[in-house]
Order: structure tokens, then sequence, then C-alpha cells
């Protein structure tokens, strides 16, 4: 068996070439060529975490069986259709943002002959994902569940990504917003749904759960979403640019950030008045004094409390899961983010 990520990765190619193929539409060589090399650069690029993870959890939900051929390709496939549905997310997220780099290389939309058609590439990645269902699991008694389970999560993604655009509008840029709730809201729509609870719930349809049985399943991941963002939160200020691979920019980006939010909570009216005015200004002095002030508040203490208090509520409720190998799949997702570096 070679490793998970070089035969996750072979059907990544098997996917693709389906695609360049699509009978519902008459590929010309410039556009096949295009198409290729669009998903060469976005899709199999990052660390692959969420596709993954459908795999694991399917093995895990199924007992620790052996799976046959089939059963590895379809989980595949679901996993490959989270990691579009990232990709398809990312290169408009980039354009919205103006950002320079991802995955340590230039945004998709930065490079000469892109541009703005990198917005159309986007709803491409988008339309990919239904044709991949189709493709593989037309004949599937779940099939209408995963094409509801995608656009369902979809929709709470693009909300969640509209409420920070426009907590962060230029121009109307005001902390006094910022509160613990808000911060759960963005985060929760924005990464927790797609990125913790998907890939558990196309394990769950694949093996023949109905996902209205399990909102405790996905409360438990919404909640372990919002513990992972906290933990970038913190990193992007406090973890190590060599260990995170980048170099936050949270503060400079006036993010609405759990650190800003526990800052202003923690403030005396003095210590306020010095992230109001220096808050959100790209300016490496005022960068600076934010970062004193949260030393001062002692936030390294206030985030190490957090993340103690999250994990035992997330492992008490975790094994409250009558199912065993439930239990097994949330541990296998907590294990991985408890006390990360990167």
């Amino acid at each position: 068996m070679a490793d998970p990520k070089s035969s996750f990765l072979n059907v990544y190619s098997i996917l693709k070439s389906e695609l360049l193929q699509d009978p519902a539409f008459e590929f010309s060589t410039d556009s096949r060529e295009w198409v290729e090399r669009m998903l060469d650069y976005n899709v199999p690029g990052g660390k692959l975490n969420r596709g993954l993870s459908v795999i694991d959890s399917y093995k895990l939900l199924k007992d620790g069986q052996e799976l046959n051929d089939e059963e590895i390709f379809l989980a595949s496939a679901l996993g490959w259709c989270i990691e579009w549905l990232q990709a398809y997310f990312l290169v408009l997220d980039d354009i919205m943002d103006n950002s320079h780099t991802r995955r340590g290389q230039p945004c998709w939309f930065r490079l000469p002959k892109v541009g703005i058609i990198a917005a159309n590439d986007g709803v491409v990645l988008r339309n990919h994902i239904p044709r991949i269902l189709k493709n593989h699991f037309r004949g599937k008694p779940y099939y209408v569940d995963l094409l509801d389970l995608f656009n369902e999560v979809e929709f709470q993604t693009a909300s969640g990504q509209m409420i920070d655009l426009i907590t962060t509008l230029e121009g109307e840029k005001d902390l006094s917003k910022y509160t613990l709730s808000l911060h759960r809201r963005i985060v929760q729509y924005k990464t927790a749904y797609y990125s913790f609870y998907l890939p558990v719930a196309c394990a769950l349809l694949m093996v023949g759960e109905n996902l209205d049985n399990h909102t405790d399943v996905r409360n438990i991941l919404v909640e372990m979403g919002t513990y992972f963002q906290v933990q970038d939160d913190y990193l992007d200020c406090f973890g190590a640019p060599e260990t995170i691979g980048k170099i936050g920019t949270d503060i400079e980006d006036f993010k609405c950030s759990w650190l800003v939010v526990k800052a202003l909570e923690l403030s005396n009216e003095e210590q306020k008045k010095v992230l109001y005015e220096n808050y959100g200004k790209p300016d490496p002095a005022n960068v600076a004094k934010v970062k004193a002030l949260y030393n001062e508040l002692n936030l390294q203490g206030a985030y190490a409390e957090y993340e103690s208090s999250s994990y035992e509520k997330l492992v008490t409720s975790i094994e409250a899961h009558p199912s065993k190998a439930v239990q097994a799949v949330l541990k296998s997702f907590l294990a991985k983010i408890y006390k990360r570096q990167k």
C-alpha cells in the first residue's frame, strides 16, 4: 500500500483527467491547458488535511475494517471535493484581500496573464465539485444528501466571509464592534463548517448515516473549529514565523482576532486608548505598541487558560457520545490540533 498522501494524489490525477475530458464542454487545446495549469496551481498545493481526514474518518467509522479499492477511491474523491472547495474559496479570498502570496508562492490572480480571470477560475473550481459528485456518486443512495451538504456548507462559509468583510470595511474601522460573540460567529461560519464538520459529514454519509441524527457531532466539530481558529489567531502574533511558515499580519490588517477581542475585554480605559490608536495600522511602531500591550495584559496566560478549558470541554463532550467509532473520529481530529505550533 503506497503512503496515504501519494495514493490520495493519484486520485487527484484521475479526477483532473476526467474533468479535462468532460463531455458537457468542448475543450480547445488552449482551454484545456488553462484549466489544467489552474488546477495544478491551486488545488493540490496545501497540507491536504481536510481531504485526507475524510479517508481517516471513514476508516474509523468502519471500525478499522480493511477498506477495498473502491471505498478508498470514493472517500478520496470526497476528500478532493473539499480540497476543490477550499481552492475555490482561497482563489477568490486572495482577490478580495488583495493578498500577495499563498502557500509560499504568488496568489493565482497575481500571475501575469491571469489577473481578474481568476474570478472566473474560482467559479470553474466551484462547478467542478458537482461534476465529480455526479461522475462517482450518482448511483449512491446518499447522492442527494452529498449535494445538499456541499451546498449548505458553501453557503455557510460564504456568509461567514461576508460578516468578516463587512466588519473590516475600509473607512469604517471600529474596534467597539469587536466582541467574542462576533469573533465566534465569523469563525463558526467562515472556517469551522467546511474545515471540521464537512470531512466527517462526508464519511458519515458514506457509512449510511443520516446527518440529522448527528447534530451533536456537528456541534462538537464546530466547537473544535473555533478552538483551531483561536490557536491560529494566537500563533499569528506569538508563533515563530519559521515554524508557522508565514509572518502574521492580523494586527496590521485590523482583523477581528481572538487576541484583540480578549485585550478589549481585559483593558482599562488607558489601555483601550492604546489599542484604538494603534490597531490596524501598518507601521511597525504601531504594531509593536499593540504587541507590548498584549504582553502587559498577559494574553499568553489568558490563551493557555482558554486552551486547557476548551480542551477539557471537548474531551467531555466527545466521551459522552454513545458511539465508540464516532468518539475515535472526534478524538483523532482533536489530537491533530491540540497544542499545535503551526
